[in-house]
């Protein structure tokens, strides 16, 4: 299984184009917005390398401008460079503590981080300073969702949706932690109204999949995810679900071939790393089990009934103590899995 939501968008250049106050004098607040306005455009052209040349000029007229810093932050959150696109972002937020792009940039980047108690700071600021912006209640609602505070991300997205019912992504986040609460019914309600906004959203049939899964209706779940890979074929989510839903039919090669792809479009997917730990439970490697299902757990020790799992794999491998603690923990976490047999290995 596989989330089928990503954070929020970064919000982009875009969002500044506009900002400019030009005054009638070659001042050097006009060449500061002229340097601004040239590197947006650079950037709209993909010109990266020019357009961060306009903004360090900005910067070197003005050391505390707050716009050449936010977007030389985006531009190193595009490159991959979080820790980089966190200084930036950090320094715009110095220069200017108000900046709601900013706070909004951050915030986003440090739950690509994992940074989410940073994530979660930035996003109550920019509800204090501008409580009607959906996305924020969006991001927050990914926040709680990592943090696994499942109550707390329903009531994020809800408000979220009640400021623009019309963003299909918010209704497929709100639909999926409803999933993880075990509320298929209130989940499938989600994902109706999700369809009416947008019936072409791979992720709602992703999520219906996930759901059919849990509920044995196994030939359902593999035409929805049918559906989901039609639209986006080389979604490393739809493909990761379309393997755990083949390991529940026992199609252990080409559940392999579906996690494998997966993986190599997307090496940081904890949730494959979970399901290739299952697809070697089947396959009695408990050693290899255990091994790739601690990588899930070092990207993400969130993942739904990882811990069963990995209790599974250290109870086949004679490692009692360690299984005990993962049973326990997965017990702690409400899975609700654990067998008789299992149980008692730990009494």
């Amino acid at each position: 299984m596989g989330l089928p939501f990503e954070p929020c968008d970064m919000i982009r250049v875009a969002c500044i184009l506009g900002m400019f106050v030009f005054v009638s004098c070659d001042s050097q607040e006009t060449k500061v917005q002229r340097f601004l306005l040239k590197g947006n455009l650079a950037l709209e052209q993909s010109d990266t390398d020019r357009a961060l040349y306009y903004y360090q000029q900005a910067l070197a007229l003005d050391a505390c401008f707050a716009d050449a810093l936010n977007n030389i932050g985006t531009l190193y959150y595009r490159a991959g460079d979080k820790a980089k696109a966190m200084e930036s972002y950090t320094k715009a937020l110095e220069c200017r503590p108000d900046f709601l792009n900013a706070l909004l940039n951050r915030a986003n980047t440090a739950i690509d981080l994992k940074e989410y108690f940073t994530a979660a700071a930035d996003l109550d600021r920019a509800i204090r300073q501008k409580p009607d912006t959906a996305v924020v209640y969006f991001a927050r609602g990914i926040v709680h969702t990592r943090l696994r505070e499942y109550p707390q991300a329903i009531e994020a997205f809800g408000k979220a949706i009640a400021l623009d019912s019309t963003n299909v992504e918010f209704h497929v986040n709100h639909a999926t932690v409803k999933y993880y609460q075990k509320d298929f019914e209130g989940a499938r309600a989600e994902l109706t109204a999700a369809s009416r906004v947008d019936a072409n959203e791979p992720n709602i049939y992703n999520m219906q999949a996930l759901i059919a899964a849990d509920e044995g209706r196994i030939s359902d779940a593999v035409t929805l995810i049918e559906v989901a890979l039609q639209i986006s074929p080389k979604d490393a989510y739809f493909l990761n679900n379309r393997g755990y839903i083949r390991l529940l039919q026992n199609r252990l090669d080409e559940a392999e071939a579906d996690i494998n792809e997966s993986l190599f479009i997307d090496p940081y997917n904890g949730w494959a790393y979970r399901n290739k730990g299952i697809l070697y439970l089947k396959k009695k490697d408990y050693s290899s089990a255990e091994r790739v299902l601690r990588q899930a757990m070092e990207i993400d020790p969130s993942i739904d009934r990882l811990y069963f799992y990995l209790g599974s794999a250290c109870r086949e491998a004679g490692k009692k103590a360690e299984a005990c603690a993962f049973f326990r923990e997965s017990e702690k976490r409400g899975d609700g899995v654990l067998t008789a047999d299992q149980l008692r290995t730990c009494r």
